[in-house]
């Protein structure tokens, strides 16, 4: 069994999708502690904490009804999230967990935990000049995919798109539009 000591040396060593794919198999078939990994993210070596939330990606979206477990602990350490290259993988998970075709297991999971601190943090990363595109994005699209929760996040995602596609690049601009089309606007 991997332990979190030696998880944290195969993260050091030469990094790569096939060594994604390969720790991603050992964190399942070892039923590793998904929650030791969330804390990885955090790591005061931030290359370190960025393929800690790679691998966390991986292996939850591998399986997003059996790590839905974790999503209420996952959740909780949001605000938190600093580092610029973990920001997008925490939005990517919520746009997948949050999509409509998410299993059932994995909504009745989201519905017993307060998303609102998810939301703010969210709207924050569409709102700050600083954050890259792809996790403004990929917020943008939680954020939609939370709109039937929340009515309110309807009229200010659009605002926010409407506003974020005048000075952005391409990536936004297709996305915006996408997003205010759904949205009626």
């Amino acid at each position: 069994m991997l332990s979190q000591d030696e998880l944290i040396q195969e993260l050091y060593k030469t990094f790569g999708k096939t060594k994604i794919a390969k720790l991603t198999a050992i964190v399942n078939e070892q039923a590793l502690n998904v929650d030791d990994l969330i804390d990885l993210t955090f790591h005061a070596d931030k290359t370190l904490g960025f393929r800690a939330m790679w691998l966390l990606d991986s292996v939850m979206l591998s399986d997003i009804t059996r790590y839905s477990a974790n999503l209420k602990y996952f959740l909780s350490r949001i605000k938190e999230v600093n580092n610029e290259s973990c920001k997008r993988h925490y939005a990517r998970i919520m746009m997948f967990m949050t999509d409509l075709k998410a299993p059932d297991v994995v909504k009745e999971r989201l519905n017993e935990i307060d998303l609102e601190d998810t939301v703010e943090q969210f709207f924050d990363w569409l709102i700050h000049p600083k954050v890259k595109p792809a996790v403004k994005i990929f917020a943008a699209d939680a954020l939609f995919n939370l709109s039937e929760r929340y009515d309110w996040i309807a009229e200010e995602l659009a605002n926010q798109m409407e506003f974020l596609m005048q000075t952005s690049g391409p990536a936004i601009q297709v996305r915006g539009k996408k997003l205010l089309a759904a949205l009626g606007r």
